[in-house]
């Protein structure tokens, strides 16, 4: 399904000139094995990385590199097996699950492959959800929401259910859905991966413009060349190995 709407704006090449700040997210020597029949899988092998603020990242990597596992540990959705991932230098694992918690929804955004938008909701009233989440009042909610809305390009779909939207608008409502609670680093995993083409390229666009315009940190997994090639660094995962390549 073709992606309905204006066009957004080109995005920033990434050879302009990014003043990227301090590090707000980092792992240090993560590894994750999975137990089963037979000898443990062994995904992540030691990896560090660095992410500051304002920087985009893109990681590739083939189909069961480890990609989507990297991501998970750093948004926390799930454990290092060894290793350490630090969010402004505070060990992330070493806090409690409510502590955890109340780091990921307000610092951190996540945008996955499928927009997990809840159908019986307006588009609104899903980019809204966050605050309803946090007992934010109703009206100032409503008033972040449309804000959020107008930047992707979807003011006038406010009113639609998902069912009503087409892929890549859904997906641009699951973008502003994200940054709802101003997070200092959005998390993305295959974002564009269930779109055609067209569709994709003005998602991409669309991501890129928005972490110039709100100075947040990205990182994005993906497969997609043409969309790591806007980042502002370009790792990849080979054999459970995190290889950062060399700057264009």
């Amino acid at each position: 399904m073709n992606d309905r709407g204006s066009a957004t704006p080109q995005a920033e090449s990434a050879s302009a000139s990014v003043e990227l700040g301090p590090v707000l997210l980092q792992t240090r020597g993560v590894h994750k094995r999975y137990s089963g029949v037979g000898d443990p899988l062994h995904i992540l092998r030691g990896i560090d990385l660095e992410v500051r603020s304002g920087e985009i990242v893109a990681i590739l990597g083939a189909s069961g590199s480890g990609k989507s596992t990297l991501l998970h540990i750093l948004g926390t959705l799930d454990r290092p097996t060894e290793g350490s991932v630090l969010f402004e230098g505070a060990e992330l694992h070493k806090l409690g699950e409510k502590e955890l918690a109340r780091v990921r929804n307000r610092n951190l955004g996540f945008v996955f492959q499928f927009h997990h938008l809840l159908p019986e909701f307006t588009a609104l009233e899903n980019v809204c959800m966050p605050g309803r989440i946090a007992r934010m009042d109703p009206a100032q909610a409503e008033v972040r929401g449309r804000e959020l809305l107008e930047e992707v390009g979807l003011a006038a779909r406010a009113d639609h259910k998902p069912s009503e939207l087409s892929g890549g608008e859904q997906q641009r409502v699951a973008l502003a859905r994200s940054l709802f609670c101003r997070p200092k680093v959005v998390l993305a995993d295959e974002p564009s991966g269930n779109l055609d083409p067209p569709s994709a390229r003005r998602l991409h666009q669309l991501m890129y413009t928005v972490a110039r315009a709100h100075r947040q940190a990205w990182v994005v997994v993906t497969h997609n060349e043409e969309l790591a090639r806007l980042a502002d660094t370009r790792c990849r995962i080979e054999d459970g190995v995190l290889k950062i390549d060399p700057p264009q």
